[in-house]
């Protein structure tokens, strides 16, 4: 196992810990919280008693394959616990999601849980959001304009190129399509001075079905660094 993977297993066990007998739960999607399924799927093995909400497909084989107990979110409505990793996050616990195309489902699945705890190494934790691409997810019906509409807001915000469509992989030239059917824009690298702002003014766009940025969602890091994980708080 890489360092890097290591410290998103240590991560990953710290927020363990806050799993208490009879939570519901949502799981995250993602290289970190592949390694929060696999712990709390020991855990129900020893008896652990939890029911949970996966965030995508992936994260819905992985924890049917394990014996974790599941259900939907309008079966369960709130929830008392997400834990999910990020692709960057900074002091404000301000996120970018969505490299694993889940961040409608995680966002939905974040907003109707009492608390979101991140998990992630420490190369996630940044001063200013915005060197990850940030993904928007849009619907298929016209998407070009949407994107065009996209285009318009990132200007405002300092981003000069374009956002690119997603595709299945580097050789495919088909979109990728999310869990829900829809296509994703990915932004270039910038800097997001006013995410807030920025989240606010993608959201108004017509066709956006969700992005990327979660703003006050979560409370709690766990961030695994070489000298161990520290807690990082909201501020």
């Amino acid at each position: 196992m890489s360092n890097s993977e290591s410290m998103k297993k240590q991560a990953a066990l710290c927020a363990l810990e806050l799993v208490k007998d009879g939570m519901k739960l949502g799981l995250g999607t993602g290289s970190t919280a592949r390694y929060f399924v696999d712990g709390l799927g020991a855990k129900v093995a020893q008896g652990l008693n939890v029911v949970c909400v996966p965030t995508s497909e992936a994260t819905r084989a992985q924890a049917e394959g394990l014996g974790i107990k599941l259900a939907s979110l309008d079966a369960l409505g709130t929830l008392d616990l997400t834990i999910d990793g990020a692709d960057e996050l900074d002091d404000r616990l301000d996120l970018i999601k969505g490299a694993g195309g889940a961040l409608l489902r995680e966002k939905i699945v974040a907003s109707a849980s009492k608390r979101m705890v991140v998990i992630a190494d420490a190369s996630k934790h940044v001063a200013c959001l915005g060197a990850f691409p940030l993904s928007i997810e849009v619907v298929n019906f016209s998407h070009g304009v949407t994107a065009q509409a996209i285009v318009r807001i990132l200007a405002q915000h300092g981003a000069g190129d374009a956002p690119l469509l997603r595709a299945n992989d580097a050789t495919a030239p088909t979109p990728f399509i999310t869990d829900n059917g829809n296509y994703i824009y990915d932004c270039p690298p910038m800097q997001i001075k006013d995410a807030p702002k920025l989240a606010q003014d993608l959201s108004a766009i017509a066709g956006v079905v969700e992005h990327g940025l979660f703003i006050g969602l979560a409370d709690t890091a766990f961030v695994a660094t070489a000298d161990g994980v520290k807690m990082v708080k909201a501020k």
